[in-house]
């Protein structure tokens, strides 16, 4: 591997470190759910492993241990990950991806991942491929921990770190804010995934807030100029 490819990898893996704090105890905290619910240790393991989405896999625990059907949890899973489109797209436009990357930095998006890569000025798989590989191999080491260590482990929530992701996300968003608009949308957006979250499960608040928000965005800068700033790579691209 380059070494700029290897610097680039490195970067993204660091660039997540900060949301470690709040990835071990949940996911500890789910490990300690699914082994209450019955699951062994691999069948734990694999759900950190394969489906690797925190909610998803507290929702499919729990439904397990009362016996639910499993086309139920799966599509309780699929309903609560349904967001993840939005986030695809989104990379999708930003990032550029060979065909064969983009399955695999599909596979490994969750919301941290995105809101840190969005956030940041590189735009390489190298890059993406760090920051999403640096939450799963947090993730899987701390669902391992927690499994074994089981209730001696402390509650999250008592804990108060509950609060690390809405802070990590908020530090992320404010950077990203440079005009009223962008500020009505933020702001707007806030407000309603609130206000769905008290009544639509799982990941259809951020849905469908993500595509109001969209929508709104479109409307408010209809009249503004298309964005005609040329990236380096572009540049680069254009010369060869």
């Amino acid at each position: 591997m380059p070494a700029e490819s290897t610097g680039a990898f490195r970067r993204g893996f660091w660039a997540l470190a900060p949301l470690w704090l709040g990835v071990v105890p949940f996911a500890a905290a789910y490990a300690i759910t699914a082994r209450s619910a019955g699951l062994s240790l691999i069948e734990t393991q694999a759900l950190s492993v394969l489906v690797f989405a925190g909610s998803a896999q507290f929702s499919a625990v729990g439904l397990f241990a009362v016996g639910t059907a499993g086309a139920e949890i799966v599509l309780t899973t699929f309903l609560l990950n349904v967001r993840h489109l939005l986030y695809g797209v989104s990379l999708g436009r930003e990032f550029e991806l060979a065909r064969r990357e983009r399955p695999v930095a599909a596979f490994f998006l969750t919301d941290e991942a995105f809101g840190v890569a969005a956030a940041s000025k590189e735009r390489s798989f190298r890059f993406l491929l760090g920051v999403e590989l640096s939450l799963f191999t947090m993730w899987n080491l701390a669902t391992l921990g927690g499994f074994v260590l089981g209730s001696a482990l402390p509650d999250p929530e008592r804990l108060g770190v509950d609060l690390i992701f809405p802070l990590a996300f908020l530090a992320l968003l404010v950077p990203l804010v440079r005009t009223r608009a962008e500020l009505v949308v933020a702001l707007g957006s806030g407000v309603a995934a609130y206000v769905l979250a008290r009544s639509l499960p799982g990941g259809l608040p951020i849905l469908v807030t993500g595509i109001g928000g969209s929508l709104l965005g479109a409307y408010l800068t209809r009249n503004s100029p298309p964005d005609r700033t040329v990236r380096p790579d572009d540049a680069a691209r254009e010369v060869a």
